[in-house]
């Protein structure tokens, strides 16, 4: 999983979780005006070699715990094998006990030998913070119409999120409850720390289709390729211009409406 092969795409896959290689080769072609909340932390992340400073090891770390997850949502309280994790993982499972025996002498992993590994309370903690961040990614990849393999670049992806990105990725995605419609797994839970800055948070990014009726915003960005750009100069849709949601569609601050399709509505950026 941690070996990207190459995939049909419109535009470039990263070869390391890399921020401004994700922001230059994904995001560029489609970012119209840039959204600093939502990419100064990538930005402000050091990387040498496309690993984390803190040690390379991190990543097949988290990897490990994210598999250990999916093995727990199937079976909560179930043992599982390292051959098995090795499988899964397309490891050896010389690897894989070894590694298993790193993160049970971290406090993540109860290992027994010939019975195989369960989560500790903490591993169950930071298993869930990953998953989370991982499918959070893929729904990201998913509202982009990214042509990609989206769960291969959100393994890369996932390990570049903090708890902020978590933070504005939640709002701006609308709290998905579920992964991508084409996977149909659920989002794990935010941790009650991530829940709290959630709740807490004054304004919010959301996607001009999130709206509820009644609602509005100022357009603060936009997800789109060159060709849409003609659209939205059609409409007269300019950054900073407060929008709302009616009974029969959108309107701007002076009342007059204008028409949106939902494929456009999902591209737009609204701060509430």
């Amino acid at each position: 999983m941690m070996n990207m092969t190459t995939v049909r795409s419109n535009f470039p896959v990263p070869n390391a979780p890399n921020p401004s290689v994700f922001r230059r080769h994904i995001l560029a072609p489609f970012v119209v005006q840039p959204v600093r909340k939502f990419f100064h932390l990538l930005d402000s992340m050091r990387f040498v070699g496309g690993y984390e400073l803190n040690g390379h090891f991190q990543e097949f770390e988290d990897q490990y715990l994210i598999t250990m997850y999916d093995f727990f949502e199937s079976n909560p309280g179930q043992r599982v094998r390292t051959g098995d994790l090795a499988s899964s993982l397309k490891v050896s499972p010389a690897s894989a006990t070894e590694m298993v025996q790193r993160l049970a002498s971290k406090g993540f992993i109860d290992y027994q030998p010939y019975k195989g590994a369960l989560f500790t309370d903490e591993g169950l903690i930071r298993g869930t913070k990953m998953k989370r961040r991982h499918r959070l990614a893929e729904v990201l990849l998913e509202t982009l119409s990214f042509e990609g393999d989206i769960h291969e670049t959100a393994c890369r992806l996932e390990h570049a999120i903090n708890d902020d990105l978590e933070v504005t990725l939640s709002l701006l995605l609308g709290h998905p409850v579920n992964g991508p419609v084409t996977f149909g797994t659920e989002m794990p839970e935010p941790s009650p720390e991530i829940l709290e800055k959630i709740q807490s948070s004054s304004s919010k990014i959301q996607f001009l289709h999130h709206l509820g009726e009644g609602q509005k915003g100022i357009l603060h960005g936009m997800l789109m390729t060159d060709g849409d750009k003609a659209v939205l100069n059609g409409l007269g849709l300019e950054l900073g211009m407060e929008l709302q949601r009616s009974a029969t569609g959108f309107t701007f601050a002076d009342g007059s409406g204008f028409a949106c399709s939902p494929e456009l509505a999902a591209k737009l950026l609204i701060r509430c």
